[in-house]
């Protein structure tokens, strides 16, 4: 159990539905019912990033072992269900396993998957390790890793990068407002580092409806989506801003999180896929139940 609990279950899911969000821009589902067709390289992108996400997240723990002792001694380290040594050679075998599993989606050892699953452990580790606690380091290090695992589903296409490759931007925002707002989950926040995460939000569903209108494509789908995801963002943020405790804040952070993927449906429903979208959402109940479960931060 403690080992699960490291390993953040109901985030492991919105990196999920990230790799499907990639996946459905570069149209890849489109042929699905083409003899061509094969699941592998879907599958293979959904075990790398379960990897890299679930060996980043125990890194986190590794290194944040003795001020979590301090400040969160519930967790699996510090209160003793884990070892600080077992931590750190799960958090290696997981990231392995990622690294590996992309290099497997098209041939050749530096193929655009390899590389984009490599990069994503590097700034995952450098995240972990370096960048936390910086002021703006952290945050846009945190969101470049999510920006690059929406890419990493793109790579099953890898021409798609080239086309929409420029879509990871709208991530980054999304995970450095989440981590803007995680600075206070502790202590108390402050007001304007909140009021900074609206703005973030807001440019979020910004990118996403010009996106959709750029292309021409979602209809009143991703108006659908973008209105649920600003319906779970918003509420637990706008609380947090008025009652700045920890508390609030962390409801804000999980709300955040569990939100993803209701982004990455509206990035489906924005390309035209309103079916994958709806199975992207899915997810949405199963990351919750396992939030409740296993904490999220």
């Amino acid at each position: 159990m403690g080992f699960l609990r490291l390993m953040r279950l109901a985030n492991i899911i919105t990196a999920v539905s990230d790799i499907l969000a990639g996946i459905a821009i570069s149209g890849y589902f489109l042929s699905i019912d083409q003899p061509t067709f094969s699941w592998k390289p879907v599958i293979l992108l959904i075990i790398s990033t379960i990897g890299l996400y679930g060996g980043g997240v125990v890194f986190n723990d590794v290194m944040d072992a003795e001020l979590d002792t301090v400040e969160r001694p519930e967790r699996p380290i510090p209160g003793g269900a884990v070892t600080k040594t077992a931590a750190t050679l799960l958090g290696a075998v997981l990231i392995a396993i990622g690294i590996v599993s992309a290099a497997f989606v098209h041939a050749g050892l530096f193929s655009v998957s390899f590389t984009i699953a490599l990069a994503t452990a590097v700034c995952a580790l450098a995240y972990d390790k370096w960048f936390k606690h910086h002021d703006w380091l952290g945050p846009l290090t945190m969101g470049i890793c999510r920006g690059l695992n929406l890419l990493l589903g793109m790579s099953i296409v890898p021409s798609a990068i080239t086309q929409f490759g420029y879509i990871s931007i709208i991530p980054v925002l999304y995970i450095a407002a989440i981590t803007l707002i995680s600075r206070g989950e502790v202590h108390g926040g402050k007001k304007n580092t909140l009021y900074t995460a609206v703005f973030l939000y807001a440019l979020v569903l910004a990118g996403i409806l010009l996106v959709s209108f750029l292309n021409k494509s979602g209809g009143l789908y991703v108006f659908a989506f973008a209105g649920l995801l600003a319906g779970l963002v918003f509420p637990p943020l706008t609380k947090a801003i008025r009652e700045p405790q920890g508390v609030h804040i962390g409801k804000a952070v999980k709300a955040g999180v569990i939100a993803l993927i209701v982004m990455n449906a509206a990035w489906a429903a924005a390309f035209n896929m309103p079916y994958t979208a709806l199975v992207i959402l899915f997810l949405l109940p199963v990351s919750i139940f396992l939030a409740k479960l296993f904490a999220v931060t």
